[in-house]
């Protein structure tokens, strides 16, 4: 991790452990917007990490935006953060002002899509649904990402001209229905989509900041599980010293472990060759999707019935991470495309495809 990572990711740590404590997560779920923990996220210029200081972001890189959804991850954060990111990362590519305060971006699904026609001269009209967008009801603003003829467009839509149907996801986060068709929009609010920010490439950098939020629920797991074993007595002793916890705590560890290391690459790649990062990427949200799966698994295994009680904190993690791990592409989705990529690469370039990633 570099120094700069190191320090935003402190400084992410200091907030969200003071202002994302267990009774915030709880009343967000029944409709309690965080305002406390949003703002000082968002004076800290952490919500837009990634956006340029000339148009009113932090001024970072995608890779400090991965470094903050980590530790979002891992302390449950009730916020639209990778979403307000995105979206803030688009606008500013796309030449289109970032307005403060939560975002959000439709469609989220890759199948949906919205058409934008000209309308009188001096509006678009758009056209379409998109479905489970996250935190719509929440967001300030929505950006649009659409088709006008065959050029990719973007839209800067208030909030208040939409009216969302509610949806919720496991974990109890918004993921709301948006209809599109009718409204109406003043071409100040819409432009072409900027340089390698069309429908897929934000649907690749959704699927990664889906993949570091459960590496960071991942590592929560591991320190409950953790913790609890070595507090949780049987037999007078800690279950902790019963080989069979060890071998479970072992392969939480490595699952923890293998998804923040497949999630490093992939930011990496991104960095390097946003055009050949499809692999690097595919890799970390299917690693990550799995590890979900057996990772929450096996913490629960470890509490036992405790784990299963509402009090406990741990559902918070694995609530989400079995969210988490069906958006923006589950495993079968990006394995999927990981077979289409080494096929067409061929038996003689595996090897090469591999080691070189």
């Amino acid at each position: 991790m570099s120094r700069s990572h190191s320090i935003i990711s402190e400084v992410a740590e200091r907030l969200f452990r003071d202002l994302a404590e267990p009774e915030v997560i709880n009343r967000a779920e029944e409709g309690i917007w965080p305002d406390a923990l949003w703002r000082s996220l968002e004076q800290a210029g952490l919500t837009l990490a990634p956006v340029p200081e000339t148009a009113g972001g932090g001024g970072g890189t995608f890779a400090d935006a991965v470094a903050v959804l980590h530790v979002a991850g891992r302390f449950a954060a009730p916020i639209p953060l990778a979403e307000t990111m995105l979206a803030g990362w688009v606008l500013a590519g796309s030449r289109l002002g970032v307005p403060k305060g939560p975002l959000t971006f439709a469609p989220v699904d890759a199948t949906e899509a919205v058409t934008f026609e000209p309308e009188g001269g001096l509006e678009w009209r758009l056209s379409g649904t998109a479905h489970r967008v996250p935190w719509a009801r929440d967001a300030g603003h929505v950006v649009v990402l659409g088709e006008a003829g065959e050029a990719s467009v973007v839209a800067l839509v208030e909030a208040s001209l939409l009216r969302p149907e509610a949806g919720r996801n496991l974990a109890g986060e918004p993921r709301d229905t948006i209809h599109f068709d009718g409204l109406v929009v003043g071409r100040d609010k819409v432009a072409a989509a900027g340089p390698g920010m069309g429908r897929h490439s934000l649907f690749l950098r959704g699927a990664l900041a889906r993949a570091a939020q459960m590496s960071g629920a991942l590592e929560r797991l591991l320190e409950l599980s953790v913790g609890y074993a070595g507090e949780r007595r049987q037999f007078g002793r800690a279950i902790a010293k019963f080989q069979a916890i060890q071998h479970y705590l072992a392969a939480l560890a490595g699952h923890a472990a293998t998804a923040r290391a497949a999630v490093d690459g992939a930011t990496s790649a991104l960095a390097g060759n946003p055009e050949a990062a499809v692999f690097a990427v595919a890799v970390a949200k299917a690693r990550a999707g799995e590890a979900a799966g057996e990772g929450a698994a096996i913490a629960h295994q470890v509490h036992g019935a405790m784990g299963f009680t509402y009090e406990h904190s741990l559902h918070h993690a694995t609530r989400r991470l079995w969210s988490w791990r069906d958006e923006f592409g589950g495993e079968s989705v990006w394995n999927i495309r990981l077979g289409e990529q080494v096929a067409a690469t061929g038996a003689d370039a595996l090897w090469s495809l591999i080691a070189e990633r």
